[in-house]
């Protein structure tokens, strides 16, 4: 757990949701299973303010405009712990794999960045971190890419200091093996017996391809395997683990600790939440201690630039995923952000959390499609709604 203070108080005076166009991506991008296309998964961002005007803010889908502010403008002060508490369980019929438990998430996220605004401390210091970076590896590979940018990709990964890299495997929907086992061999005559080479299949094959698969990579010793079957798949997973001798990696379809301990149990060898899909941070915390307690491999993903004040709490061997064709894009929509330097991320000495839109450039490149203010009204309790266009 974080070393918060759970009865701390807060009520909550407005808001301003922040609505993007879409956001392209350098290069168009697909992998095993379609996703993401020419556009960076990016929707919003939103600033909560509380009764003394402290902001926290985040990157967040339009489901916490209409999942989360009509619970909290509404002028009542509860504690940290109360706001949590009221609306998980709003939001249990929607299940708690759903979007609206996402957005619990990026709530409590908010929740801690105005605790960290309010002592004046960085959001990584407030939650305990000793160190100001965090370790990373790096990921990209397009299916879309030729071999020779792919692996020009992976030897620039490593010539910026990376030790790990990542790339998408299971091309044309995972029917390809061929293709992507020639590509892994490049790859490792590239850069070498040093490195660090994973794939991610992105849940695009069953049990038995995927063993198939794995035994026509085995040679170039990846480091793991990431999700080459359904995330749900328990008993599949379990199956897999088995017979292929190769650790396996999975978690970012998950949002809860709970799901990883199922993954524990089936034998998944390297746990790997997504902070950005998590419903509630400090589950973060207890799957990097899960992970140390039974010997496995932690990393987490997620818009790296916001992850990186929670990899600040990780060992140098619990990496956070630098995801490139995601991370530039979203990148260039802040004016504050995290220095990428030698395989980490450098933190900026600024109060909250370690990123600031940069509203001048999304407003000059037209990124930004429209602003949204909303009030409390504390005289009738009531969710007041202003918006400005």
């Amino acid at each position: 757990m974080f070393p918060v203070d759970v009865n701390e108080k807060f009520s909550f005076s407005k808001a301003v949701y922040y609505n993007f166009n879409p956001v392209p991506v350098k290069k168009p991008w697909r992998d095993a299973t379609g996703g993401f296309g020419n556009f960076a998964p990016l929707q919003g961002w939103i600033s909560i303010y509380d009764g003394e005007g402290v902001c926290g803010e985040t990157f967040c889908s339009l489901g916490i405009v209409n999942n989360i502010l009509p619970l909290v403008l509404t002028g009542e002060t509860r504690t940290y712990q109360e706001w949590y508490d009221y609306i998980y369980w709003k939001m249990r019929n929607f299940g708690f794999q759903s979007g609206q438990i996402v957005d619990l998430g990026q709530f409590d996220l908010v929740m801690l960045d105005i605790m960290a605004r309010r002592r004046g401390l960085p959001l990584h210091k407030f939650l305990g971190a000793k160190k100001d970076w965090a370790a990373a590896y790096k990921g990209g590979g397009s299916l879309l890419s030729d071999d020779e940018e792919l692996v020009a990709d992976m030897v620039r990964y490593v010539e910026e200091g990376y030790r790990t890299v990542k790339f998408k495997v299971g091309s044309d929907w995972g029917r390809n093996m061929e293709r992507d086992a020639r590509r892994m061999e490049k790859v490792r005559a590239a850069v070498g017996p040093d490195i660090e080479i994973a794939v991610d299949g992105n849940q695009v094959w069953n049990v038995e391809d995927a063993l198939k698969f794995a035994d026509m990579i085995r040679p170039f010793s990846p480091a793991w395997y990431e999700e080459p079957v359904h995330s749900h798949d328990m008993n599949g997973i379990r199956a897999l683990r088995e017979r292929v001798n190769m650790k396996l990696g999975y978690g970012e379809s998950m949002r809860n600790a709970y799901a990883f301990e199922t993954y524990a149990e089936k034998g998944v060898d390297h746990l790997m939440p997504l902070v950005g899909r998590m419903s509630k941070m400090s589950d973060l915390l207890k799957i990097r201690d899960l992970a140390r307690e039974k010997g496995l491999r932690f990393s987490s993903g997620g818009t790296v630039w916001l992850n990186a004040a929670f990899g600040a709490l990780y060992n140098e061997d619990e990496l956070l995923e630098n995801h490139e064709p995601m991370t530039e894009p979203i990148g260039d929509c802040l004016s504050v952000k995290p220095e990428e330097r030698n395989g980490r991320l450098y933190l900026p000495d600024v109060e909250g959390c370690p990123i600031r839109l940069d509203l001048d450039r999304l407003e000059r490149e037209r990124t930004l499609e429209s602003v949204r203010y909303f009030y409390a009204d504390k005289a009738r309790m009531n969710f007041a709604v202003r918006a400005a266009y």
